[in-house]
C-alpha cells in the first residue's frame, strides 16, 4: 500500500506529520479519525498552501467531529 506524509492542524496532533494511506487515485482520505479512549477526534482533508504547509494535503481539526459533506444527488435523500 502507498502511504502520503499529511500535516495535522488544530487538536490534539497540531503540527504533526503522519504518513497516511491513499487509495488508488493517490489521495488520502477525506476524513481522518483519532480514536483516543472514549474520545473520537475528527481531521478532514484539505489542500495545503505552498510556503505555508509542508505537504500537499492537509488535515485540519473538527471539534464538532461532523462528517463532510458530500455530493447532494438529485436521486438520494440525505439524514
Amino acid at each position: 500500500m502507498r502511504h502520503e506524509e499529511c500535516e495535522f492542524v488544530g487538536g490534539p496532533l497540531d503540527g504533526r506529520v503522519i504518513e497516511v494511506i491513499v487509495g488508488m487515485t493517490g489521495q488520502p482520505p477525506r476524513s481522518y479519525t483519532v480514536p483516543a479512549g472514549e474520545h473520537r477526534y475528527v481531521y478532514h482533508r484539505e489542500h495545503g498552501e505552498r510556503g505555508k504547509h509542508r505537504t500537499p494535503w492537509v488535515f485540519t481539526f473538527d471539534p464538532d467531529g461532523k462528517p463532510p459533506a458530500g455530493p447532494k444527488w438529485p436521486w438520494s435523500k440525505r439524514g
